[in-house]
Protein backbone atom coordinates (compact mmCIF):
# COMPACT_ATOMS: atom_id res chain seq x y z
CA UNK A 1 0.00 0.00 0.00
CA UNK A 2 3.06 2.33 0.73
CA UNK A 3 3.63 2.68 -3.47
CA UNK A 4 0.11 3.76 -3.63
CA UNK A 5 1.05 6.86 -1.65
CA UNK A 6 4.22 7.10 -3.24
CA UNK A 7 2.59 7.00 -6.67
CA UNK A 8 0.39 10.27 -5.45
CA UNK A 9 3.30 11.97 -4.42
CA UNK A 10 5.02 11.09 -7.06
CA UNK A 11 2.89 11.87 -10.05
CA UNK A 12 0.07 13.96 -8.51
CA UNK A 13 1.74 16.43 -5.72
CA UNK A 14 -1.07 17.72 -3.27
CA UNK A 15 -4.73 15.92 -3.89
CA UNK A 16 -7.39 17.74 -6.58
CA UNK A 17 -9.85 19.62 -5.14
CA UNK A 18 -13.23 17.95 -5.28
CA UNK A 19 -16.78 18.85 -3.44
CA UNK A 20 -18.10 14.96 -4.05
CA UNK A 21 -17.60 12.15 -1.94
CA UNK A 22 -15.28 9.48 -2.55
CA UNK A 23 -17.13 6.76 -1.23
CA UNK A 24 -20.39 7.23 -3.64
CA UNK A 25 -20.38 5.95 -6.80
CA UNK A 26 -17.94 7.06 -10.12
CA UNK A 27 -18.94 9.66 -12.01
CA UNK A 28 -20.62 7.57 -14.70
CA UNK A 29 -22.69 5.69 -12.04
CA UNK A 30 -26.15 7.61 -10.78
CA UNK A 31 -25.90 7.70 -7.80
CA UNK A 32 -27.50 5.67 -5.52
CA UNK A 33 -30.18 7.64 -3.16
CA UNK A 34 -29.11 7.78 0.99
CA UNK A 35 -32.17 5.83 2.49
CA UNK A 36 -31.87 7.58 5.69
CA UNK A 37 -32.86 5.87 9.01
CA UNK A 38 -35.06 7.07 11.37
CA UNK A 39 -33.68 9.52 13.62
CA UNK A 40 -31.97 8.54 16.70
CA UNK A 41 -31.30 11.10 19.56
CA UNK A 42 -27.11 10.60 19.63
CA UNK A 43 -27.73 10.24 23.28
CA UNK A 44 -28.59 6.72 22.38
CA UNK A 45 -26.27 6.00 19.67
CA UNK A 46 -23.60 7.29 22.00
CA UNK A 47 -24.39 6.57 25.42
CA UNK A 48 -20.72 7.24 26.84
CA UNK A 49 -20.78 10.39 25.10
CA UNK A 50 -24.03 11.50 27.16
CA UNK A 51 -22.33 11.42 30.33
CA UNK A 52 -19.87 14.26 29.18
CA UNK A 53 -22.83 16.44 28.13
CA UNK A 54 -22.80 15.80 24.60
CA UNK A 55 -20.06 16.46 22.20
CA UNK A 56 -19.03 20.17 24.15
CA UNK A 57 -18.10 17.86 27.01
CA UNK A 58 -16.70 14.73 24.59
CA UNK A 59 -13.81 17.33 23.31
CA UNK A 60 -12.60 17.25 26.37
CA UNK A 61 -12.11 13.15 26.18
CA UNK A 62 -10.42 13.96 22.75
CA UNK A 63 -8.29 15.99 24.22
CA UNK A 64 -6.98 13.75 26.95
CA UNK A 65 -6.47 11.07 24.55
CA UNK A 66 -4.49 13.24 22.23
CA UNK A 67 -2.24 14.65 25.00
CA UNK A 68 -1.58 10.89 26.15
CA UNK A 69 -0.53 10.54 22.71
CA UNK A 70 1.84 12.47 23.05
CA UNK A 71 0.40 15.46 20.38
CA UNK A 72 1.49 19.00 21.11
CA UNK A 73 -0.53 21.18 23.05
CA UNK A 74 -0.39 23.53 20.45
CA UNK A 75 -2.24 21.20 17.79
CA UNK A 76 -4.71 20.28 20.53
CA UNK A 77 -5.95 23.92 20.70
CA UNK A 78 -5.87 24.93 17.65
CA UNK A 79 -7.75 22.28 16.58
CA UNK A 80 -10.60 20.55 19.24
CA UNK A 81 -12.01 23.80 20.90
CA UNK A 82 -13.48 24.88 17.41
CA UNK A 83 -14.79 21.81 16.45
CA UNK A 84 -18.29 21.24 15.20
CA UNK A 85 -20.57 18.08 15.16
CA UNK A 86 -21.02 16.98 11.56
CA UNK A 87 -24.37 15.67 11.30
CA UNK A 88 -23.54 14.68 7.57
CA UNK A 89 -20.84 12.18 8.60
CA UNK A 90 -22.55 10.89 10.74
CA UNK A 91 -26.12 10.18 8.36
CA UNK A 92 -23.87 8.70 5.74
CA UNK A 93 -22.34 6.36 7.88
CA UNK A 94 -25.37 5.03 9.33
CA UNK A 95 -26.53 4.68 5.83
CA UNK A 96 -23.85 2.41 5.12
CA UNK A 97 -24.98 -0.78 2.53
CA UNK A 98 -25.25 -3.94 5.24
CA UNK A 99 -27.45 -3.40 8.39
CA UNK A 100 -25.99 -1.43 12.08
CA UNK A 101 -27.56 -3.71 13.79
CA UNK A 102 -25.52 -6.51 11.99
CA UNK A 103 -22.34 -5.39 11.02
CA UNK A 104 -21.74 -8.80 9.95
CA UNK A 105 -24.21 -8.49 7.12
CA UNK A 106 -22.54 -7.86 3.46
CA UNK A 107 -25.12 -7.13 0.24
CA UNK A 108 -23.90 -9.33 -2.84
CA UNK A 109 -20.74 -8.20 -4.62
CA UNK A 110 -22.15 -8.85 -8.03
CA UNK A 111 -24.05 -5.58 -8.19
CA UNK A 112 -21.59 -3.65 -6.52
CA UNK A 113 -19.35 -4.66 -9.07
CA UNK A 114 -21.78 -3.90 -11.87
CA UNK A 115 -22.04 0.22 -10.27
CA UNK A 116 -18.45 0.27 -9.87
CA UNK A 117 -16.33 -1.30 -12.53
CA UNK A 118 -17.19 0.19 -15.34
CA UNK A 119 -16.01 0.29 -18.84
CA UNK A 120 -15.07 3.90 -18.55
CA UNK A 121 -13.25 3.05 -15.71
CA UNK A 122 -11.21 0.32 -17.52
CA UNK A 123 -10.48 2.43 -20.23
CA UNK A 124 -9.15 5.71 -18.31
CA UNK A 125 -6.77 3.17 -16.15
CA UNK A 126 -5.70 1.57 -19.23
CA UNK A 127 -4.72 5.13 -20.49
CA UNK A 128 -3.54 6.40 -16.95
CA UNK A 129 -1.03 3.27 -17.48
CA UNK A 130 0.52 3.77 -21.05
CA UNK A 131 0.67 7.82 -19.50
CA UNK A 132 2.67 6.83 -16.43
CA UNK A 133 4.07 4.00 -17.61
CA UNK A 134 7.82 4.55 -16.80
CA UNK A 135 6.87 6.49 -13.47
CA UNK A 136 4.82 3.44 -12.55
CA UNK A 137 7.49 0.66 -13.09
CA UNK A 138 9.90 2.62 -11.14
CA UNK A 139 7.94 2.64 -8.16
CA UNK A 140 6.63 -1.08 -8.68
CA UNK A 141 10.77 -1.70 -9.04
CA UNK A 142 11.20 0.82 -5.54
CA UNK A 143 8.65 -0.81 -3.78
CA UNK A 144 7.40 -4.17 -5.27
CA UNK A 145 3.90 -3.35 -5.53
CA UNK A 146 2.41 -4.02 -9.56
CA UNK A 147 1.64 -1.19 -11.17
CA UNK A 148 -1.98 -3.07 -11.74
CA UNK A 149 -2.25 -2.55 -8.13
CA UNK A 150 -1.61 0.78 -7.90
CA UNK A 151 -3.47 1.64 -10.44
CA UNK A 152 -6.85 -0.60 -8.97
CA UNK A 153 -6.48 1.40 -6.08
CA UNK A 154 -6.00 4.84 -7.48
CA UNK A 155 -9.08 3.91 -10.03
CA UNK A 156 -11.52 2.72 -7.58
CA UNK A 157 -10.98 5.01 -4.67
CA UNK A 158 -10.47 8.35 -6.81
CA UNK A 159 -11.65 7.60 -9.87
CA UNK A 160 -8.18 8.50 -11.08
CA UNK A 161 -8.05 11.85 -8.74
CA UNK A 162 -11.26 13.11 -9.68
CA UNK A 163 -12.95 12.50 -6.37
CA UNK A 164 -10.86 12.78 -2.93
CA UNK A 165 -13.66 14.22 -0.87
CA UNK A 166 -14.13 17.57 0.42
CA UNK A 167 -15.28 17.01 4.25
CA UNK A 168 -13.01 18.34 7.09
CA UNK A 169 -11.09 15.21 8.20
CA UNK A 170 -10.22 15.97 12.20
CA UNK A 171 -14.29 17.37 12.56
CA UNK A 172 -15.58 13.99 11.02
CA UNK A 173 -13.23 11.75 12.71
CA UNK A 174 -14.19 13.54 15.93
CA UNK A 175 -17.99 13.04 15.08
CA UNK A 176 -17.97 9.76 14.00
CA UNK A 177 -15.81 8.84 17.64
CA UNK A 178 -18.25 10.65 19.38
CA UNK A 179 -21.51 9.05 17.41
CA UNK A 180 -19.47 5.57 19.11
CA UNK A 181 -20.90 3.03 17.07
CA UNK A 182 -16.98 2.86 15.65
CA UNK A 183 -15.60 4.96 18.82
CA UNK A 184 -12.57 3.20 19.09
CA UNK A 185 -11.56 3.21 15.49
CA UNK A 186 -12.28 6.81 14.57
CA UNK A 187 -10.64 8.32 18.20
CA UNK A 188 -7.62 6.86 17.23
CA UNK A 189 -8.16 7.85 13.45
CA UNK A 190 -8.60 11.65 15.35
CA UNK A 191 -5.36 11.26 17.06
CA UNK A 192 -3.83 10.42 14.56
CA UNK A 193 -4.95 13.44 11.99
CA UNK A 194 -3.42 15.48 14.68
CA UNK A 195 -0.14 13.49 14.65
CA UNK A 196 -0.17 14.43 10.83
CA UNK A 197 0.27 18.42 11.89
CA UNK A 198 2.32 18.02 14.44
CA UNK A 199 4.51 16.73 11.81
CA UNK A 200 3.57 20.11 9.35
CA UNK A 201 0.37 18.74 7.53
CA UNK A 202 -2.48 21.82 7.50
CA UNK A 203 -5.27 21.54 8.40
CA UNK A 204 -6.35 22.92 5.06
CA UNK A 205 -4.89 19.41 3.63
CA UNK A 206 -6.78 17.33 5.65
CA UNK A 207 -9.40 16.96 3.38
CA UNK A 208 -11.01 13.75 1.96
CA UNK A 209 -14.52 11.45 2.94
CA UNK A 210 -16.53 11.60 5.34
CA UNK A 211 -15.29 8.55 6.74
CA UNK A 212 -11.54 10.32 6.86
CA UNK A 213 -9.72 8.90 4.07
CA UNK A 214 -7.44 11.22 2.24
CA UNK A 215 -6.00 11.46 -0.75
CA UNK A 216 -5.46 9.85 -4.15
CA UNK A 217 -5.20 6.10 -2.63
CA UNK A 218 -7.95 7.35 0.50
CA UNK A 219 -6.05 6.36 2.98
CA UNK A 220 -7.17 6.75 6.94
CA UNK A 221 -4.71 8.92 8.81
CA UNK A 222 -2.74 6.81 10.44
CA UNK A 223 -2.08 4.61 7.29
CA UNK A 224 -0.29 7.55 6.27
CA UNK A 225 1.50 8.15 9.16
CA UNK A 226 2.56 4.78 9.05
CA UNK A 227 3.08 4.14 5.26
CA UNK A 228 4.23 7.49 4.00
CA UNK A 229 7.34 8.07 1.70
CA UNK A 230 9.08 10.67 -0.24
CA UNK A 231 8.18 10.51 -3.65
CA UNK A 232 10.71 13.08 -5.35
CA UNK A 233 13.44 13.46 -2.62
CA UNK A 234 12.52 16.85 -1.17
Amino acid sequence: MRVALTLAVLMFGSSASAQVDPLAPLPDAPPKPIVQQAAQPLAAAAPAASSLMGFAGYKQRLSGLARTAGVRDATIQSVIPYLSLNSSAIRLDRAQPGQISNPNATPPFAPYRRRHVTSDLIRRGAAKYRQHYSRLMQIEQRMGVPASVILGIYGKETSYGRITGNFDVPEVLASLAYEGRRRELFESEFVAALKLMDLGYSRSRLRGSWAGAMGYPQFMPSVVLRLRADGDGD
